[in-house]
């Protein structure tokens, strides 16, 4: 979620910057003994260490984490790459002029997506919600920027839109690249389009970003519209079930995620969300909707964005941007607007956040959901506010190295990093199969609500 997605909502995305409690884990967590690290730890104290040299477990918790992203999936639910090449200072929209095989500005290039040992990632195709329109156009040069970009790096990246597809860009050493909308604006209130973006591609889609579509609410706007969803928003919950495509909840308003939950046949993923047991932020997953997602079968897929992590951030750049803004509103010319804005955000303060405080929202969700429903997404290139020592996509195998000193399990990590996902994404696909031979495609037209005369 880019920089310039949090702009224009005026709520906690401001928070963001566009980029708590703790959490136990349950059910076998931080506290039990796991072969491996915890082994060695142990072996140092029975021959009389107190504690390890310095580093040592520190090492040998990175090594393992990097051994496991090495022969399982790790699948990262939302980059925003596509959108910052969009918005690429120097060369807006040119993939050949940002360039991934060199180091580039943002958090992503090939180097360091081989270091963080991804194996799957969802391309956001992200187009902002707010206004009027048009939004099909901007969604079609989204999907078209995002395909031309898996297509110029064959050597690295594999087009996927199906379990089967990803599991054989594995083998064949690439990254399985799939699509995901963030909001559901591009549809422009037809079913038909859904089915078309569905046919570029697109696996799943958020029903709304920072701004209410006409037939779902929204986490960032308030008040809410619809309570939810109207009966359209179900026809494309169900719609969405027929053709395959993921529900993505991220976004959305707890009343959205409340009714998708009732109607969805199939598992529904959040592509960048935390707990917001942890850190209270509209944002982030109420803790009653993480305990329907065993019956479910979804996913949460922690995001990295500092300000859903710790809610000091929020505390804190709350009340600044809104200064800021307040003076860039008040500036004689819309260049000094800018200057002050970019001025004030480099100079804006930030609470601290570590890799610890994800880890934590991580076993929150274990916690109440259970191990099952966890899984990545980190919002690289969406934002620009990180925790220390995850801020692009090297990075992964430091959290799984914390989760490693916590005690976690190689299969649990497993889950985490992937299956969980996968397992999700392949039963939607077995949804779909079923509800295409039961019923044809829905012709149901939107309807504007009528609004009463005064």
């Amino acid at each position: 979620m880019r920089l310039d997605k949090m702009r224009r909502s005026s709520n906690v995305e401001d928070a963001r910057g566009q980029r708590a409690g703790g959490g136990g884990m349950g059910g076998g967590g931080r506290g039990s003994l796991k072969l491996g690290l915890g082994g060695i730890v142990l072996a140092l104290m029975l021959a009389g260490c107190t504690t390890a040299p310095k580093g040592t477990a520190e090492d040998v918790a990175l090594q393992h984490a990097r051994k496991l992203l090495r022969s399982t999936i790790l699948v990262d639910g939302h980059n925003d790459l596509p959108y910052a090449i969009r918005g690429f200072k120097d060369a807006p929209g040119d993939i050949v002029a940002y360039d991934l095989r060199k180091p580039t500005s943002g958090d992503t290039d090939l180097a360091r997506l081989r270091a963080g040992g991804l194996g799957a990632q969802f391309w956001s195709v992200y187009i902002p919600g707010e206004g009027r329109g048009p939004f099909a156009r901007p969604q079609l040069e989204q999907i078209e920027i995002a395909r031309r970009i898996i297509a110029r790096y064959p050597d690295t990246f594999r087009f996927a839109t199906t379990v089967a597809e990803i599991r054989a860009a594995h083998r064949a050493g690439r990254i399985a690249s799939m699509l995901g909308m963030e909001g559901g604006y591009g549809l422009e209130n037809s079913l038909g389009a859904l089915r078309a973006y569905y046919d570029l591609g697109v696996r799943y889609m958020a029903l709304t970003h920072n701004a209410h579509t006409d037939w779902a609410d929204a986490a960032a706007m308030v008040p809410a519209r619809h309570d939810g969803l109207t009966p359209f928003g179900e026809e494309v919950v169900r719609e969405m079930n027929r053709l395959g495509m993921l529900i993505d909840l991220s976004h959305a308003a707890p009343s959205t995620m409340a009714d998708t939950l009732r109607i969805t046949e199939a598992p529904v993923i959040f592509s960048h969300s935390s707990a917001r047991g942890v850190c209270d932020v509209p944002r982030n997953v109420p803790d009653d909707i993480l305990r329907e997602l065993p019956r479910n079968g979804g996913v949460v897929m922690v995001t990295f964005v500092a300000g859903f992590i710790n809610c000091e951030v929020g505390r804190v750049t709350q009340p600044y941007m809104a200064a800021l803004r307040a003076r860039a509103a008040a500036a004689a010319t819309p260049e000094e607007a800018q200057r002050i804005m970019d001025e004030g955000r480099a100079a804006m303060p930030r609470p601290r956040t570590t890799i610890g405080m994800v880890a934590d929202h991580i076993e929150h969700i274990r916690r109440v959901a259970g191990i099952d429903h966890v899984g990545i997404g980190g919002d690289f290139d969406g934002n620009d506010a990180w925790p220390e020592g995850l801020d692009d996509v090297s990075t992964y195998p430091k959290l799984f190295a914390e989760l490693i000193r916590r005690g976690w399990s190689d299969a649990e990590l497993r889950q985490l990093a992937g299956e969980n996902a996968l397992r999700a994404m392949e039963r939607t696909e077995q949804v779909a199969a079923r509800l295409r031979q039961a019923r044809p495609a829905s012709t149901m037209v939107f309807t504007p609500p009528v609004t009463p005369a005064p």
